[in-house]
């Protein structure tokens, strides 16, 4: 019998991220306390993340307003396993 496993499972859920997004919209941070914030919500999900990556995720993120669809991009491409 063979058991199919799924492929492309969502690392990160859109519900998630709009809820990041809110926060990170409405706390008027700057790039280095939204990096602060980007690498919690990695490191609360099992994903490690070097602090200059975040801040340039951070700083990249900032200037398209938070999008959601940008967001997971971005953070497929940043989270490492921890």
């Amino acid at each position: 019998m063979l058991i199919e496993v799924p492929t492309g499972a969502e690392k990160f859920s859109e519900a998630d991220l709009t809820g990041l997004r809110e926060e990170l919209l409405h706390a008027n941070l700057d790039s280095w306390q939204a990096a602060d914030v980007i690498s919690h919500y990695l490191v609360t999900r099992g994903y490690g993340v070097s602090a200059p990556a975040a801040r340039s995720s951070a700083s990249r993120l900032e200037s398209t307003g938070y999008s959601v669809e940008r967001m997971k991009e971005e953070f497929e491409k940043l989270a490492m396993v921890a």
